[in-house]
């Protein structure tokens, strides 16, 4: 492969070839050689950019097994530390270490049990904060912390959590910050706690002229039956459907069922077993359509997904941004249609604002109405849209 002057361990050179890379992306390329050179790091990247291979190979490459507890990573929620566990126990495939990962929402007993073995704990912020409570986990030999998509964790409310973490482990230890952005609660952390960091920066989350972006303005009544058109008609591959509460995500994937399309609900309401099995079934393409909250996916690394439907907007242009970028990866074609009724036109403005996107709209096509049932919640009674989105004003329009 395609090393750039780039050295690793013999151990991880062989894990990194059974892995199939052909060369090292760009945040992986700038940020192994300082890691390995034991440099404060802050890493502005995206979803999708190889990160955890950029932050795993170094980090691992430095713990000596049966020595305690080396490397500390803590992320934002349990789908993205099962994920990363699972990256990191193919790195070490030729180099045994212990390898732990602690969260909420399953039994406390098997990880105290583990952790008395650990040399790599990666965790999320609550149940890390359980164990030093317990005394289960002893966090003084920790050599290197790591914090992956901070920005996310501080949205969620972590921050002090964070502090508490970071106050347990020894000063001089390294640490790597990385996030999609740079809010004041991180660049706190980084004054506070960090050794004059080295920052790299991605030069593009999505591979230009690959992605594909499209709107519909189409009223809330037909929302629905345009999205079953669009994933019986023109779905390709493995799509993400992105709503913006755990209600609606259950709504939508309680209609699509009644409409024979083979799809699953994820969001924070859902129990870990279950989770895991329909992240299991999605990965092995047993079923296509995947209907999620952006706290559910944030993070998730799934191969294949040709199609972004965006049934709710986002609030801003960076979530969005975060949605997009689960496709079009590693070369591949991507798409990403939004369905833009009137009470998504004040987010749909804000996305706008950024001129680096480009949405192209749609004529909005005749479809077959069909019947979206959802169990009575209070808010506003629903009302069928008549206005058109305008992107010059960014605002209402009657047609």
């Amino acid at each position: 492969m395609k090393t750039n002057g780039i050295k690793l361990k013999p151990e991880f050179e062989r894990a990194l070839l059974d892995l199939g890379f052909d060369e090292f992306t760009e945040i992986q390329e700038k940020s192994i050689p300082m890691i390995q050179n034991g440099e404060d790091l802050i890493g502005l990247s995206f979803t999708g950019s190889g990160k955890t291979a950029a932050f795993g190979f170094p980090t691992l490459e430095k713990v000596v097994p049966g020595e305690g507890i080396q490397l500390l990573v803590i992320l934002p929620t349990r789908e993205l530390c099962n994920q990363v566990t699972r990256e990191f126990k193919k790195f070490t495939k030729y180099k045994k270490m212990q390898i732990v990962d602690v969260y909420g929402g399953v039994s406390i007993m098997p990880q105290i049990r583990n952790l008395e073995r650990a040399d790599v704990v990666l965790g999320t912020p609550g149940r890390l904060l359980d164990h030093l409570s317990r005394g289960t986990m002893d966090l003084s030999k920790v050599k290197m912390l790591v914090l992956d998509e901070a920005d996310k964790m501080f949205e969620m409310g972590f921050i002090d959590d964070i502090k508490r973490i970071i106050s347990r482990i020894p000063e001089n230890s390294q640490k790597l910050l990385f996030s999609a952005t740079m809010p004041t609660a991180i660049m706190d952390i980084v004054d506070a706690y960090m050794n004059h960091p080295k920052k790299v920066r991605m030069q593009s989350h999505v591979e230009e002229g690959k992605l594909a972006q499209f709107y519909y303005d189409v009223s809330r009544r037909e929302k629905f039956s345009l999205l079953v058109h669009i994933l019986k008609e023109h779905a390709d591959g493995l799509t993400i459907v992105f709503c913006g509460t755990r209600h609606l995500v259950d709504s939508v994937n309680r209609n699509l069922l009644n409409q024979s399309i083979k799809s699953k609900a994820l969001h924070g309401g859902i129990t870990q077993h279950v989770r895991k099995q329909v992240m299991d079934a999605f990965h092995r393409k047993e079923l296509s359509v995947l209907v999620a909250t952006d706290v559910a996916a944030r993070g998730l690394d799934i191969k294949d997904v040709t199609l972004i439907i965006n049934y709710s907007l986002p609030k801003t242009a960076l979530e969005y941004v975060h949605r997009i970028g689960r496709t079009a990866r590693a070369g591949e074609q991507g798409k990403v249609i939004s369905l833009v009724s009137d009470d998504d036109y004040e987010n749909f403005a804000r996305i706008l604002e950024d001129r680096s996107l480009s949405v192209e709209r749609l004529e909005t096509p005749k479809v077959k109405p069909l019947q979206f049932s959802r169990p009575q919640q209070r808010g506003r009674p629903f009302q069928q849209g008549n206005r058109g989105f305008n992107r010059n004003r960014g605002n209402r329009q009657r047609r």
